[in-house]
């Protein structure tokens, strides 16, 4: 194949219906063989690269065809003779980078650091517009362990989102992804909600703050807060369900994650009184919490059970892979707080949503936006894609 003569024509205008047949039509006949042939459009104007093999033995005649179309069509051509077909492209990983706004100086850091990782960018493709821009890189040479911290620091540093993945089988088929429930799935802290109805919200929060940045133990910081919800009626439970508010994109990527026949889990350090009926109105079917002791109608005070602390969120994680015959190789698992870390560092993929420095500098990647459908694009669907199935999903009953 290197030693094959063959002809890439580059042509580039304003797009509109026809053009491929044009193209095609202007080659048919004359015997040569398609090997490639990649399109791209962007505001409106398409550039078309075409590699030919099999060429005539008059291959000016091609070339004045080729001309001759590019001229009636208002094209610019370019025409270049040569040898063989772009040669393998090993060690393949995926590059996403999101950016409100994505400027010039955050791709110029990428494509530094690919290059200077000995990585080739391959190709290009635009996930998102809105409401932040999201670019794909396929990028050749590379790998995994690599790329990835050093992109990580790059795009602390220069201000952008970034997700290292192999590229390939690996990225395709089906997932299970499992997500934290509090200041994650929901912009609440559940017990923050119960903690107001006590009038002990303020102390509440503060050792929840701790506790998610890992300062404290998370099991002992719960037992104290749990303790300060004593007397409270079960009843509170119907007004913070009311209460509680989805973070935005929440439910989109619930149900687009359903569409394509994913597996969607909770795993909290938060209730199994507020997280079960959150999950069963999102369609979710895994759900692992705490549960509050309760008696007589009222809250005791007390946590029954084994507290769901970080490593239980990992053994959650391994239980509801190894139910949906997955692999932890196929499973993704998104938090904020210092108890989701076991989880981060479990999953195939672990995400820092809107997370804690602690946490963003030990998951595989950080996403630092308030939209939790970007998820989505990490995984590699693209914004057109999720409207598209949002307007073809039938109603849920």
């Amino acid at each position: 194949m290197a030693d094959l003569q063959t002809l890439a024509a580059t042509l580039s205008g304003p797009d509109r219906p026809g053009i491929t047949h044009a193209l095609m039509s202007a080659v048919a006949g004359l015997g040569t063989e398609v090997l490639d042939l990649e399109q791209v459009v962007v505001r409106g104007q398409v550039t078309i690269a075409l590699l030919l093999g099999s060429l005539p033995d008059d291959l000016d005649r091609l070339e004045d065809r080729l001309a001759g179309t590019a001229a009636r069509l208002g094209y610019r051509l370019t025409i270049e003779e040569g040898l063989g077909d772009n040669p393998p492209r090993p060690r393949r990983v995926v590059v996403t980078i999101l950016g409100r706004p994505l400027r010039a100086t955050h791709l110029a850091a990428v494509g530094r650091v690919v290059s200077e990782h000995g990585g080739n960018i391959d190709r290009v493709r635009r996930l998102s517009r809105t409401p932040m821009t999201t670019l794909e890189f396929m990028v050749s040479n590379a790998e995994v362990a690599a790329l990835r911290p050093a992109l990580a620091a790059t795009a602390a540093e220069t201000g952008f989102d970034v997700s290292v993945s192999p590229a390939g089988l690996a990225r395709q088929g089906r997932r299970l992804v499992v997500m934290d429930v509090d200041s994650t799935l929901i912009r609440d802290e559940v017990i923050e909600l119960l903690a107001r109805h006590a009038g002990r919200e303020a102390e509440v929060a503060a050792v929840t703050e701790r506790a998610m940045r890992g300062e404290l133990d998370f099991a002992e910081s719960l037992h104290a807060r749990v303790a300060t919800l004593a007397g409270l009626p079960v009843s509170v439970f119907d007004d913070v369900i009311e209460a509680v508010r989805l973070t935005p994109g929440a439910r989109t990527l619930v149900a687009t994650l359903q569409d394509l026949g994913f597996a969607v889990a909770l795993v909290s350090g938060g209730f199994v009184e507020v997280v079960k009926p959150l999950a069963k109105s999102l369609g979710i079917k895994h759900v692992a919490a705490n549960r509050l002791e309760v008696s007589d109608g009222v809250l005791t005070g007390k946590v029954k059970g084994e507290v769901v602390d970080r490593a239980m969120k990992a053994t959650m994680l391994k239980k509801f892979a190894a139910a949906e015959g997955l692999p932890l190789s196929r499973t993704v698992a998104v938090g904020d707080g210092a108890n989701d870390l076991d989880m981060l560092a479990a999953a195939g993929l672990g995400i820092a949503f809107n997370a804690k420095p602690a946490v963003r500098a030990s998951a595989d990647t950080a996403l630092n936006f308030p939209y939790l459908d970007a998820v989505l694009y990490l995984l590699g669907f693209s914004r057109e894609e999720v409207e598209d199935a949002a307007a073809n999903r039938p109603p849920r009953p």
